[in-house]
């Protein structure tokens, strides 16, 4: 009785982790020209921001949560790029394959995956992201921060 009972869902959890066949990876692959594209995107500009809505009206929580850390930075917009992916289903899904990181928003600097908006966060609680920051000439340090790093 519990052998029967149990069955079915053996079977599923199988299925569920059976392997793809060769058409299923096909299709999850992104094609060369999609994957270019967003490479440019990301060496556009120092930061990179691909969110849902834009900097002025974000459509989600996490997207206006990263513009305000990266506004609370003084990050300036002749350098900074933002991509609606809600304007670009393509663009949606393949950001997502491209970082392998499976929530938007998804922030870049420098050219390099940083992460979505839980690591900028605690990036920017830690310090770690105004160091990324102006490590990568995005903002500069305040003459009076460095020497009270420098005491510290």
């Amino acid at each position: 009785m519990l052998r029967s009972a149990l069955q079915p869902t053996v079977s599923a959890t199988r299925a569920a982790f059976r392997k793809p066949t060769s058409a299923t990876l096909l299709r999850r692959l992104l094609s060369n020209d999609a994957r270019a594209r967003i490479q440019r995107a990301i060496e556009a500009k120092p930061v990179v921001l691909f969110m849902k809505g834009t900097p002025s009206i974000p459509q989600c929580g996490f997207s206006r949560a990263a513009i305000q850390v990266l506004d609370l930075h003084g990050v300036p917009p002749e350098k900074m790029k933002t991509y609606n992916v809600l304007e670009d289903s393509e663009l949606r899904s393949g950001i997502k394959e491209f970082s392998d990181w499976p929530t938007i928003p998804q922030l870049y600097v420098g050219g390099e995956f940083v992460g979505g908006c839980d690591i900028m966060l605690s990036m920017h609680q830690s310090g770690e992201l105004e160091k990324l920051l102006q490590d990568n000439k995005v903002i500069v340090q305040v003459e009076g921060e460095a020497a009270e790093k420098a005491v510290s």
